[in-house]
């Protein structure tokens, strides 16, 4: 069982707080309540039928080179050895099979510099990336199904960078952009489809972060009891976690937790006290058969 303890930055939504429904604050869905849900169990099932490993770790929410979970498999290994891993993501109460992959580029344009003024002498950098906005705006992401779950694309501008001031054409811009891919694509596949989708644009494309995706894995029998015991709610899980990083390792995991995914991240971010009684359910179902 393993969860992540940061959360993305304070949105003024903090402090939390509950009502007759829900408990309301930043990081409530992701994922201060599937740590809840891990730290109860762990203290409550007395006689687990299978053995079992908690790890609450830091750093998952910023680059990945940074992620705590990959300090651990760097440094105790054995840690992470298992027949299946559950990552208290929020999930809804699915079993959210498997993982997009994640990729950051920068898309920098380059001009010549001049006063505003006399425009023509210069050659304006933030325009030259107006096509590149112009592409991802146009953008379809694909849809592949994959052991049943359909996992949707997504290329998106998240990040940009220009100006000098306010009298001074720009000889400098920059674009980040975040692919989130399919995991039956690779990283180099990835990078790959990105510069495609820019290509003949007069930029450059510089990776600057990248995680595989995971595939599934439900087929393996720890998993498929899994499943069982969830009553067979499955769906694909859109975003990246570190299902990919036991994946990597031969280790089929998922994402089960409580929380509506859509509301992670936000401002009015929150989860249903009825998600998380049902979560524990499950899980002390799982863990004692």
């Amino acid at each position: 069982l393993a969860g992540h303890l940061d959360t993305v930055p304070i949105a003024d939504n903090v402090p939390s707080h509950r009502d007759a429904d829900h408990i309301h604050g930043c990081g409530t869905s992701d994922m201060k309540s599937g740590d809840a849900v891990f730290l109860h169990l762990a203290a409550t099932v007395a006689e687990p039928a299978h053995d079992v490993t908690l790890i609450l770790y830091d750093c998952e929410e910023i680059e990945a080179a940074a992620n705590g979970l990959g300090r651990i498999e760097r440094e105790l290994p054995d840690w992470l050895l298992g027949d299946v891993a559950i990552l208290g993501e929020p999930s809804g109460g699915y079993i959210e099979a498997g993982c997009q992959g994640t990729l950051r580029v920068v898309v920098s344009a380059t001009g010549t510099r001049a006063h505003s003024a006399r425009s023509w002498l210069g050659d304006n950098a933030i325009h030259k990336l107006a096509p590149v906005l112009g592409r991802l705006a146009d953008y379809r992401g694909r849809m592949v199904d994959i052991d049943g779950c359909t996992y949707r694309e997504g290329l998106s501008a998240v990040h940009i960078d220009g100006g000098v001031a306010g009298n001074v054409i720009p000889d400098a811009a920059a674009v980040t952009i975040n692919f989130r891919f399919a995991p039956d694509r690779t990283p180099a596949d990835a990078l790959a489809h990105v510069r495609e989708v820019l290509e003949g644009l007069p930029v450059t494309v510089e990776q600057t972060d990248v995680a595989a995706g995971a595939l599934p894995g439900l087929h393996h029998p720890a998993a498929a009891a899994l499943v069982a015991a969830a009553d067979g709610l499955v769906r694909a899980k859109y975003g990246w976690t570190d299902v990919a990083r036991f994946a990597a390792l031969g280790i089929p995991a998922v994402n089960f937790g409580p929380g509506d995914p859509n509301l992670a991240h936000r401002r009015d971010e929150r989860v249903a006290l009825s998600q998380i009684t049902a979560v524990t359910a499950t899980l002390r179902r799982y863990l004692g058969a």
